[in-house]
């Protein structure tokens, strides 16, 4: 399983937040710290938006910083994530999404290290299904194998919207699991940008505490002894899959 890839969903037609990808903290977009803590697994990537003109923007961005680029369809996540991973032969898929301008680069890599130490194109590992990391940490490894056969046999709508269900439901009966997790639970933490709430608070933790330099441990650690960080959206509720 080599050409390992990170593929990052991005679009402008957030429900809840419109052109979230693109809201600054220090003057940059919060796409561009997403990306920079992807670089940092030093593992390609690819970004997979939309054919729609309201993109173009984010295919713009990719060019001005000589990413991948996919373009696909809006509504069929699953055919984009596929036509993505299959122009640019990766065999082994990372996938993560634009609403994580935190994300933890050594989680992922330490993960994708201990993926290839089980060397098993039917396993699926994740820590967004047992979770117990901050809610905006979130990935998923899986084989280009059990990304061609869900893409090939999902037919239902949210199968195809969401990318993974079909995976990680095992509908095929073939998927084998390894769930990362922590000791402790900060599964109660959120630091994804989905509404303007989540966005106040990734911009304070980048413009006051450089959270864009911490690891996950430290960011969590942070948000656990400012109390008054974690209000500011606590009552927000995760759209459901």
């Amino acid at each position: 399983m080599k050409n390992i890839g990170i593929i990052t969903q991005a679009r402008m037609t957030s429900t809840r937040l419109p052109g979230k990808i693109f809201r600054e903290a220090h003057g940059r977009p919060l796409l561009s710290y997403h990306i920079e803590r992807l670089q940092k697994t030093g593992l390609d990537l690819a970004i997979a938006t939309t054919l729609n003109s309201t993109d173009d923007c984010v295919s713009d961005f990719a060019a001005q910083n000589n990413l991948k680029v996919h373009r696909g369809s809006e509504e069929n996540v699953l055919s984009r994530f596929y036509e993505t991973a299959t122009k640019h032969h990766f065999g082994l898929i990372v996938r993560v999404t634009s609403d994580c301008p935190l994300i933890d680069p050594h989680l992922i890599r330490n993960s994708i290290e201990k993926y290839l130490k089980i060397n098993n194109e039917n396993l699926y590992m994740s820590n967004a299904i047992e979770r117990t990391f901050a809610r905006g940490f979130d990935f998923e490894i899986f084989s280009f194998k059990l990304l061609e056969e869900a893409f090939l046999k999902a037919v239902d709508k949210a199968d195809q919207e969401h990318v993974t269900p079909y995976i990680w439901k095992n509908t095929s009966g073939n998927t084998e699991f390894y769930h990362i997790k922590q000791d402790t639970d900060h599964s109660s933490l959120r630091i994804t940008v989905d509404t303007p709430e989540d966005y106040e608070l990734i911009k304070i933790l980048i413009e006051k505490y450089q959270a864009d330099k911490l690891d996950y441990h430290s960011i969590e650690e942070l948000l656990i002894g400012h109390p008054e960080l974690t209000s500011i959206n606590a009552d927000i509720e995760q759209k459901k899959v």
